[in-house]
């Protein structure tokens, strides 16, 4: 677009980095004529904020390496008029104008507008535990620089207070500035939205390389030198952070009297507008659609800022928008570990009432012959009456990433889950399998959807075997005198079909590792008229499922 369509003269943004710069560059590459106006109460408009983990702990050695664009950049590429240490005071919407303060001098001004795009970001959770003012945060560059100043003073010992994303990369990084690190995670698992038999491997990762986890308790007090837990104990704590959490900032949307959705986001329409039509929102601040339920959810995430940055420049400049849901698809790394997951987990369905079947899966990230090849675990569920995708997650090394961004697009595409099975996806050694680790979970969900194979979840075996069904490991003996499931018959695969006539009529839930094996002897048992179950995701899930289950990781280390 060459020339001024839309009418509007001047456009306000406040708030930059992802969703407001992403607002504020395409609108105006989409016209020219416009004066664009960016506030900022922080010091840096544009910089990495997911970096900023691995500033404090030395992986990025340069702050200046965070900073992506300066004020004095954009002004000369996109004649930006972008104000730092500038902080909206007062929004009269009646009036079309903004409020401002300078931070630094304390001048107080007014900005009118004729479009107004909020981009606050989200606040850190602060609770109001004794001590928490001398926690640190970790969500602006200036955050960054106090902690990292904190580390380079060299402390013995360091408490991260939450296991979600960000305090597990700090966790990370800490330790790699050789700290003693503890995390403290209120909820019984680190990485809630990860299933229990996931998380418990994230968990093992980490003490692994040393840090400490204390899983199902809070904290009640921090001292100026530890962090007292609820059960009594005390941790030593030089330095104290707290990743517990953000919420959106609706500050300066309740200033303008906009209406605020179910989760206390700013509520927008698909095209980004508020309940003002001359204001918009996007990032961390707003409510979003969710994918799998189509209702409205926070969703904090840079991609997702960014592309409602794009949408709400294109409805400004006149443009159609298209809606676009967020499946909340996310990625970590945790030592060795990539953690990924997209769309809904078994908690979350289970809560909403929803039905759904699962498959787990532990396939190489590449053909297992080739050298170098790593093992990944990948649960996926879907809706059992209708096959759509309801959401995956992923653990494990190279290829977790490939797997659920495939998984992410599919769900986006309307795929279905039998459908994965169909997908040509690009096969060599070095790279995949003639069968990639997508394709199979397709051949599964297509063997639980057709009645083909009838699964077990690991945590239901004790029940069964109450109810009369025989366990039997199909694994070698060999496999089998390393560990296996207590109460079970050791029947090898290949000596299943004879000794068929000593093992009985069943009915049986069987089990290998992985769930390949079982999956034959479950399919060599229905042939002849034998009931039977198969273990889902094997002894490995089992092990998993069962370690969660206790909080011992003992047998997965």
């Amino acid at each position: 677009m060459n020339s001024n369509t839309s009418g509007v003269k001047r456009v306000v943004v406040v708030g930059g980095v992802a969703g407001g710069m992403s607002t504020a560059t395409r609108l105006r590459r989409l016209d020219e004529s416009v004066e664009i106006v960016v506030v900022e109460k922080s010091g840096h408009v544009s910089y990495a904020n997911c970096g900023l983990p691995y500033y404090v702990g030395g992986v990025i050695q340069e702050e200046s390496d965070l900073l992506l664009q300066t004020p004095e950049r954009l002004h000369d590429r996109f004649r930006l008029d972008v104000r730092v240490n500038t902080e909206v005071v007062g929004i009269d919407a009646s009036a079309h104008e903004v409020i401002v303060k300078d931070t630094i001098s304390g001048a107080e001004s007014k900005i009118a507008y004729d479009k107004l795009v909020l981009s606050p970001g989200a606040l850190p959770v602060r609770p109001p535990i004794p001590g928490f003012d001398r926690v640190r945060v970790l969500r602006t560059v200036e955050d960054a620089a106090r902690l990292h100043a904190d580390v380079a003073a060299s402390p013995a010992t360091a408490v991260v207070i939450g296991a979600g994303f960000i305090g597990l990369e700090t966790a990370e990084n800490l330790a790699h500035a050789g700290i003693k690190v503890t995390v403290v995670e209120a909820a019984d698992q680190v990485l809630t939205p990860l299933d229990p038999e996931l998380a418990i491997l994230v968990r093992v990762e980490l003490e692994k390389n040393g840090i400490a986890v204390e899983t199902g308790v809070a904290v009640t007090e921090i001292t100026t030198d530890a962090v007292l837990l609820a059960d009594g104990r005390s941790i030593p704590a030089a330095l104290v952070i707290g990743s517990i959490g953000v919420r959106p900032d609706t500050r300066l949307a309740e200033m303008a009297a906009l209406t605020i959705g179910p989760n206390r986001g700013i509520a927008v329409n698909e095209s980004g507008q508020t309940s003002d039509p001359d204001i918009y929102a996007v990032g961390d601040a707003v409510e979003k659609i969710d994918s799998v339920s189509g209702a409205s959810s926070l969703i904090a995430l840079a991609n997702v800022a960014n592309r409602q940055g794009r949408r709400v420049a294109d409805h400004i400049a006149g443009m159609v928008v298209r809606p676009s849901p967020s499946l909340g698809t996310a990625i970590v790394k945790v030592f060795s570990l990539t953690v990924a997951m997209t769309g809904w987990n078994a908690k979350r369905l289970t809560a909403a009432g929803r039905a759904f079947k699962s498959v787990h899966s532990h396939p190489m990230n590449h053909a297992s012959y080739y050298p170098g090849a790593e093992q990944m675990t990948i649960k996926m569920l879907f809706d059992p009456n209708n096959g759509v995708i309801l959401g995956a997650q992923a653990v494990g090394g190279s290829g977790v990433d490939k797997r659920i961004d495939i998984l992410a697009t599919a769900m986006s595409a309307g795929v279905k889950a039998i459908e994965l099975a169909d997908l040509e996806l690009a096969y060599a050694p070095p790279f995949s399998s003639a069968k990639d680790p997508v394709n199979m979970l397709g051949y599964m969900a297509e063997n639980v959807l057709t009645g083909d194979c009838d699964v077990i979840d690991p945590l239901e075996i004790d029940s069964a075997i109450a109810e009369g069904w025989t366990l039997i490991d199909v694994r070698t003996e060999a496999e089998h005198s390393v560990g296996h499931i207590p109460g079970d018959l050791n029947v090898p695969l290949d000596e299943l079909r004879g000794r068929l006539e000593s093992l009985g009529n069943g009915p049986f839930v069987v089990y290998c590792q992985v769930g390949q094996r079982g999956h034959t002897a479950a399919s060599l048992l229905h042939e002849v008229g034998i009931k039977a179950r198969n273990v889902n995701g094997g002894y490995k899930t089992w092990l998993a499922a069962t370690s969660a289950a206790s909080g011992n990781t003992a047998k997965l280390i």
